[in-house]
């Protein structure tokens, strides 16, 4: 029997649509979906958070910062530390996997990193 996969869906204030993995199950799934796309990836620079995806091939400083906001939150790095997090930004052209990278995990080949602020993060509900 499949197992149906769940995602995070967040509408953001702007109306763009962000979808994040809830697991390595899911962001592997999620990244296999947006492999060779032009839509903005974000993830921790440290292992253990989901991988978000911005609905919107050209969205905003503001949507991008919002969307590291929910990458940031359901982190591993913020739920340990409760401090700011740095994020990494890419496209779905510049993953990829191969085939003995463990569940969830993805090379990433070029990113710019953003930082999340702690208050801004403690501020989602």
């Amino acid at each position: 029997m499949d197992k149906k996969v769940k995602f995070r869906e967040i509408t953001l204030e702007s109306g763009t649509k962000i979808t994040l993995g809830k697991d390595a199950e899911s962001n592997d799934i999620l990244m296999s979906k947006f492999k060779g796309k032009k839509n903005t990836v974000l993830h921790t620079l440290a292992p253990g958070s989901p991988f978000c995806v911005i609905n919107n091939l050209n969205p905003s400083k503001k949507d991008v910062y919002t969307a590291g906001i929910f990458c940031a939150k359901y982190s591993q790095s913020w739920r340990e530390s409760k401090k700011n997090v740095l994020i990494s930004v890419f496209t779905g052209k510049e993953i990829s996997k191969s085939k003995n990278m463990k569940t969830g995990t993805w090379n990433v080949k070029k990113s710019e990193q953003i930082i999340i602020k702690k208050e801004d993060i403690s501020r989602i509900q």
